[in-house]
């Protein structure tokens, strides 16, 4: 049986978005070098994602996301 995802953003903006996974990694009881590592991003590459800075990659979202156990939607 498969968790069943969370949403983790509808128009929200990469501060938003890195709050909410900040939020997640600390439910889950994950530090940030755990979260790098099980997504397979660097810990530099999570810090920016969190922190709403520089321009991650869509791929690296969706890595991390799925890691902690959200769903992304994108749409046009």
């Amino acid at each position: 049986m498969t968790a069943k995802k969370r949403v983790l953003f509808i128009l929200m903006n990469k501060k938003e978005i890195g709050r909410a996974i900040v939020e997640r990694r600390d439910t889950l009881d994950i530090t940030q070098t755990r979260l790098a590592k099980l997504s397979g991003v660097s810990v530099h590459t999570l810090s920016n994602l969190e922190t709403g800075e520089g321009n991650v990659t869509l791929d690296t979202l969706l890595k991390v996301a799925d890691t902690v156990g959200f769903k992304v939607r994108v749409g046009v």
